[in-house]
Parts: structure tokens; sequence; C-alpha cells
């Protein structure tokens, strides 16, 4: 699991200003801990930490010296400035369940040749205590042909007994679709000759 070190942010110092500075602010939030604890991540580190692994991923949080072991519940990113402003954390109570997401991996998806792979469903909600958590679930969509499903009911991790899955388990993870054909323009040279066989009025 990754530590991140991390120091409690002022708060009398807008984000701003911090982002400006090169930080990203970010609150961790748990059952725990009264109201919230404010933290300024270094730029660098934080997309370090999302390129690792993003929502529902652990991290170990040194805030300060101490240590809290979290899991990742929200990342506000401005795509359009390609920068991260602000990231969640939860911090975690051994035994006690929480509530997080998987992310879905399609391996193999060069091997369909039959139709245009798609995929509704791109990460599986779900509840569990933190030693059963999964970041990703991998699934190998190079079996699929034209018209097969892979449900959520049927992945390994909606078997799993220490996992409450929360998405519906008959959502469609991926999908073989066949290829839409567009219909062709009609050219200058088809409509003059459409125009010449249309019978006078």
């Amino acid at each position: 699991m990754n530590t991140l070190k991390t120091e409690k942010r002022n708060m009398e110092v807008k984000a701003k200003r911090l982002r400006r500075e090169g930080f990203v602010t970010g609150n961790i939030i748990g059952k725990e801990i009264d109201g919230s604890i404010p933290v300024q991540i270094p730029q660098l580190d934080a997309e370090k930490l999302i390129k690792s692994g993003g929502k529902g991923s652990q991290v170990k949080l040194d805030v300060d010296g101490q240590i809290y072991n979290t899991l990742i519940k929200d990342v506000d990113y401005n795509a359009l400035r390609h920068q991260i402003y602000e990231i969640d954390f939860q911090a975690l109570v051994a035994g006690e369940k929480v509530n997080s997401v998987a992310e879905i991996i399609l391996l193999n998806q060069d091997m369909i040749n039959t139709g245009v792979l798609e995929r509704p469903t791109t990460e599986i909600a779900y509840r569990a205590v933190p030693d059963a958590l999964v970041e990703k679930v991998e699934v190998d969509a190079g079996r699929l042909k034209l018209g097969d499903n892979i449900l959520v009911k049927d992945l390994e991790i909606a078997s799993n007994k220490d996992i409450e899955i929360l998405t519906d388990l008959d959502a469609v993870v991926a999908t073989v679709s066949a290829v839409k054909e567009e219909p062709t323009p009609e050219t200058d040279e088809d409509a003059a000759v459409d125009t010449e066989a249309a019978p006078e009025a």
C-alpha cells in the first residue's frame, strides 16, 4: 500500500493560492475523526498517487507523523487544466464496512474481431471491510463474439462472500454489437441524376 506524506492545511490560506504554490488540497473524514482533517499534498505526489490508483484505492496518509489508513473517496480533477484540485479520503476502521468502487479492466480487447466492443459499466460499487477491499476487477474480453454479454453477476467479485455488491447484478459490463453502417452521403452527381429523372409537373 502506498504511503503519502501530507501536512495539515492552514484554512486561512485559500485553495487557489495553495494550487499556485504547487499543492493539492484534501480532506480526511471518518467515524473516529471529529469533523474532518484538512490537508495539503504536493502536486507531484498527488499526480503519482492518482496514476497508480484513483478512486477506490487504499493509501496510508502520513499527516505530520500521524498515520491514517484511508480510502480515496473522490477526486476533483480539472480536465481543461489537466490539474488535480482536491482529493477526499475516508479513514478506515478495522472490521467496519465501507462503501467503495472497483475499476473494471477489460483484457484482450484486441482479440475481438466480430463487432464493436461496448462497455456500459466501467466500475462496480460495493461494500466491504477494509481487508476485503478491491481496487480493480480484471475481465477477459477476448472470448466475446457478436451478441455476447458479460454481466456484473458473471464476475468473480460478485461471488465473493466478503463483498456486498451495490451495482445491479444484471448490469452489462461488456457486450459486442454489430458494426453500424453509416448511410452513404448523396453526391452532387447523384442529385443531378435524380433531377433529370424527375417528371415535369
